[in-house]
């Protein structure tokens, strides 16, 4: 296989990285739209000229065309779609997720993406829908398993996918990771989550991908199957999501909805265009909704946004500030938050592969507290060097008697003066101290105590912390700060 990944920077479990596919590079992560040959609101070459570096197109549609068959097998995809950069094609899973079955082979659709000349090939896997029972989750993900080794044998040379499917069940969608990766895929798609976005299952979604993220090599791109609105990129991106895919610029666009980076809106509900692309700066909305071309600038409207959030979180990524942008987005839906919460609660698992400095630490509400940062600054804290007698001081100052004296920050907890610039105590920006806060960098207070219990604990605050302080820590001396 001619596919190579290289990552190039890291930001949570997120990656701005090269996805090699033979000759062609796409710059990671990277949006693929969904081109449907019948329904060319917005063509390759614009999509090309737009910035899109790869596409995806559905093999299953092209081999029972009549206008477009005999075409792909004579031209080759590249030239019947007009479009120089990798094409990805899927085998025909999407049609058996909605409609149950299909006419084609596992071995009959392989044929013919290798025929047509796809970039990328994908394997008849089964995707198995979120409600469906353990019994038939493993059922069909042996037989997917069976579809992606016979795959590697009849054509050992091809740049085949390696879809991770499982249902909704963890476990299975862990053993599917290792699995693939044990057969040396670098791309792996993880597949029959578009049930789970639909319905507004972040929660479930992000246990799913970090299950199947477990079974794989950091080295894997992986291609989040049917993800297609903006608001949901940097969630999936910081769970380690590479690649997606999605018709929902098109799609959105023939219901009359307009895509924002938080959300999407009626045409017929907009008195603005809040957008500062081509379609939006050159017209009202009141023409938009009353065009004779709505549709397709709608699509072009939806795409130029979906391709723009793609280009902030590769900044976010360069910047080290992923967090804060995930953090602003998954605001935008309360389901969203959900899973943004769930993404928090697996930090332990997240810290390993986060960057150990960045360049800034925004406070941005009690789920700042649980962010891999924190975590690691609260695992490290017991390296520090104490005397007998220890003080960590809320407001800095000292209390007589004591052999260490300690900074206090919230969320992170005591520090020394040494450690005042650097990251992330020194690159932190906190409002004015709220509960949350405070707890969470007496969590800090706690592990450093904990880690060493010969020594003697004092804390010096204000007296409307004495309670809190004294519920996290009962056995700490507390000094009161003089007025």
């Amino acid at each position: 296989m001619a596919i190579n990944f290289e990552v190039i920077h890291k930001d949570i479990a997120g990656r701005v990285g090269r996805l090699r596919v033979n000759d062609k590079i796409v710059r990671t992560p990277a949006l693929l739209p969904v081109v449907n040959p019948h329904l060319p609101l917005v063509t390759p070459r614009e999509m090309q000229e737009m910035g899109v570096e790869a596409l995806i197109t559905n093999a299953y549609i092209f081999r029972r065309s009549t206008e477009y068959r005999d075409r792909a097998l004579a031209e080759g995809l590249h030239h019947v779609l007009d479009f120089d950069g990798v094409i990805m094609t899927d085998s025909g899973s999407f049609q058996l997720s909605v409609y149950g079955e299909v006419e084609v082979s596992n071995r009959d659709t392989l044929e013919f993406q290798q025929a047509i000349g796809s970039d990328i090939i994908v394997p008849l896997d089964l995707p198995t829908p979120p409600d469906a029972s353990r019994e038939r989750a493993e059922r069909e993900l042996a037989i997917t398993m069976d579809r992606i080794r016979e795959a590697q044998q009849l054509f050992p040379d091809a740049n085949l996918a390696g879809p991770v499917q499982g249902g909704i069940f963890t476990d299975l969608r862990e053993e599917a990771g290792r699995a693939v990766q044990d057969l040396n895929f670098t791309f792996c798609p993880i597949g029959a989550v578009v049930p789970l976005m639909e319905s507004y299952r972040y929660r479930d979604l992000v246990r799913v991908v970090l299950a199947a993220k477990r079974g794989l090599s950091p080295a894997t791109a992986v291609h989040l199957f049917g993800a297609g609105h903006p608001s949901m990129f940097a969630l999936a991106v910081a769970m380690g999501c590479d690649l997606f895919d999605s018709a929902a610029y098109a799609l959105f666009a023939r219901e009359g909805r307009y895509i924002t980076p938080h959300g999407s809106f009626k045409i017929e509900e907009l008195a603005e265009l809040p957008c500062p692309c081509r379609v939006c700066r050159s017209m009202t909305a009141d023409e938009l909704r009353k065009s004779e071309d709505r549709e397709r600038l709608l699509a072009l409207h939806n795409l130029y946004v979906t391709i723009a959030e793609i280009a902030r979180i590769r900044q976010a990524i360069l910047d080290g500030t992923l967090w804060e942008l995930v953090d602003e987005r998954c605001r935008s839906h309360p389901r969203l938050l959900d899973g943004y919460r769930e993404l928090l609660a697996h930090a332990a698992e997240l810290e390993r592969d986060d960057p150990v400095s960045k360049r800034r630490f925004f406070y941005r509400g009690s789920e700042s507290c649980q962010r891999t940062e924190v975590l690691r600054y609260q695992e490290v804290i017991p390296r520090i060097p104490l005397g007998d007698r220890v003080l960590v001081s809320f407001d800095g100052r000292e209390v007589p008697g004591f052999d260490t004296v300690l900074n206090f920050k919230p969320p992170f907890g005591p520090y020394p003066t040494e450690l005042a610039e650097t990251f992330p105590v020194g690159q932190s920006e906190v409002p004015e101290w709220d509960d949350e806060m405070v707890r969470s960098g007496c969590a800090g207070i706690r592990a450093l105590m904990e880690a060493h219990p010969e020594k003697q604990f004092a804390v010096r605050c204000g007296e409307e912390w004495i309670r809190l302080v004294l519920e996290e820590l009962p056995d700490v001396e507390v000094y009161r700060e003089q007025v």
